[in-house]
């Protein structure tokens, strides 16, 4: 499991290159490792994606291992959801905004599922359409649900 937190995504991505990881981390994702990430840590996975860590909002070229874009903190950051539909507006490769707390879980290159580890979390699938932009919800699994435990049998 390679695991990245959050931070600059310009930077890590940077630092990475200038010193082979990208190289690395693409070999582990080829043989199969489980990549993991929140904020900075789940855009660098995408082809494409929308930090705004140094200010504005703005496109940035990732690792490519997904092929699809991706914004973070969604529901939180008014201007980067706008600043994502625009930039799929204007030909960006359709891809997902998720929300604090939603986790995008990809199996291959394709969308498993998404779980969330707070009960509202949400997260997106953005297509263009045409002049326009389609957004539609998904479906989550909230992974605080309490599971039912059967009562230990007595010895």
């Amino acid at each position: 499991l390679i695991y990245v937190g959050g931070g600059s995504l310009i930077s890590l991505l940077g630092t990475w290159t200038a010193h082979g990881i990208d190289l690395m981390l693409r070999a582990a994702w080829q043989n199969g490792v489980v990549m993991a990430g929140l904020s900075a840590g789940s855009l660098c996975w995408f082809d494409h994606a929308i930090t705004a860590f140094h200010g504005e909002s703005r496109r940035v070229k990732g690792l490519g291992f997904l092929p699809h874009s991706n914004a973070v903190h969604y529901d939180e950051k008014p201007e980067r959801r706008a600043a994502f539909l625009e930039a799929i507006a204007d030909g960006m490769p359709p891809g997902y905004g998720s929300g604090d707390g939603a986790a995008l879980h990809f199996v291959d290159e394709e969308l498993a599922r998404v779980v969330t580890s707070r009960p509202h979390a949400r997260a997106y699938h953005v297509t263009p359409d045409g002049a326009d932009v389609i957004e539609r919800e998904l479906a989550t699994e909230f992974l605080g649900t309490p599971v039912a435990v059967e009562p230990a049998l007595a010895a």
